[in-house]
């Protein structure tokens, strides 16, 4: 028995809901054999004991079928994920926490970001959900391979798509390809409302939200509708960028959700022939933001080709190639989201009572002087948010 038969056999054990086996994944490692006893650690990212229980079992039925006598299999997982101690209104109480991924203007790859993350989470073993919320510019379909897929509806509740071990909604998923969304902001509130209620989401450790650019009503909407456990902003190294993705920082602040750090897309390109790095847009110049907010860089993602064929082609990056540079900074995102996440819920959560609407019936949410200037550390604009 030779180390090279051990990974032969174990590159046939699939990662539980992926088909990328655990040798190609990286998981396995420090494997010793002795005549054909052989003995090796997994290191899974899924907390789940089902999970490491299939793989060992995987692991020795592969390893038997090809001689192995003694096998032990050391299955390292991390801690399981902590119930979310988050208070106030919960449309969707199902979901234990929720991510929403804001950017001050379009363009800047939040969507890319968005479903990366949430593959990198589902690899590391989350149970996750993306919710494109990007009503009038819904893309993610498209992303993940699942555009011409429709939904199946169960009474009068829809049941998400499932790709790449994630579940999706979509606006795209519910629309003809092509047609256009003429929608004042009420609809899109009330769609953003069922987008949470009326989707038979699993129970999930983390939803993902892919918010339209800017900072209006579909934004104010989600906050009042569950509370966001972190706020991730997507910004690109330039200077117009930068100026917006500031005001996407303070509505964080404003609507009371923690800021789980800053994303900078096109930061830096990698060449396909040689893979040299070159500085072409800035790199880095989010810095100055993120102090400015008290937060900080959890990955720069370059320019590279396979992002955006990945994108059209319906092949995420993070999933098709993980070896390449962009998909192990998504991967080292999706693990400090995680972090913070966890740090959050262990001092008690989030709390999204005080940004819920204080207006009166009759009187516009947005008219001045309103009810919601009452509200403790309102700016008064009478929205109910802080």
């Amino acid at each position: 028995m030779t180390e090279e038969i051990v990974k032969s056999a174990l590159s046939k054990v699939m990662y539980p809901g992926f088909t990328k086996d655990i040798v190609t994944f990286g998981f396995v490692n420090s494997i010793e054999t002795n005549g054909n006893d052989v003995s090796f650690n997994v290191e899974i990212t899924s907390s789940a004991p089902e999970v490491a229980q299939q793989i060992k079992d995987d692991c020795i039925s592969e390893l038997k079928a090809v001689g192995a006598g003694n096998i032990a299999v050391n299955v390292k997982s991390p801690q399981m994920p902590k119930e979310s101690s988050s208070r106030g209104k919960n449309i969707a109480p199902q979901v234990k926490n929720f991510l929403m991924v804001s950017s001050g203007k379009g363009g800047v790859g939040k969507s890319t970001t968005s479903v990366n993350i949430a593959i990198a989470l589902a690899a590391q073993g989350k149970k996750v959900g993306l919710l494109d919320a990007d009503i009038y510019g819904p893309n993610i379909p498209r992303m993940i391979g699942v555009a011409d897929v429709k939904p199946e509806v169960n009474g009068n509740k829809v049941l998400p798509i499932k790709a790449y071990g994630i579940e999706m909604m979509s606006m795209g998923s519910l629309m003809e390809e092509g047609q256009s969304l003429i929608w004042r902001g009420a609809m899109i509130m009330k769609a953003i409302e069922q987008f949470l209620r009326d989707i038979l989401w699993s129970e999930l450790d983390v939803l993902v939200i892919d918010m339209p650019p800017g900072t209006g009503d579909a934004q104010l909407t989600l906050a009042q509708s569950v509370p966001v456990t972190v706020g991730l902003t997507v910004t690109t190294p330039q200077g117009v960028s930068l100026d917006d993705s500031r005001r996407s920082l303070d509505m964080f602040k404003k609507l009371n959700i923690p800021i789980a750090g800053i994303v900078e897309n096109m930061s830096g390109f990698i060449a396909p022939d040689t893979g040299v790095e070159y500085d072409i847009f800035g790199k880095g110049t989010s810095q100055p933001m993120a102090d400015e907010f008290d937060t900080k860089i959890i990955a720069e993602i370059p320019i590279e080709p396979s992002i955006r064929t990945g994108g059209d082609e319906g092949k995420p990056i993070t999933f098709v190639d993980p070896s390449s540079q962009s998909a192990k900074r998504f991967m080292a995102a999706a693990e400090s989201i995680w972090a913070t996440i966890e740090d959050i819920n262990a001092k008690g959560g989030v709390d999204n009572e005080g940004v819920q609407p204080t207006t009166p019936p009759g009187v516009s949410a947005c008219s001045t002087g309103g009810a919601a200037a009452s509200t403790p550390q309102s700016s008064g604009g009478g929205c109910g948010c802080s």
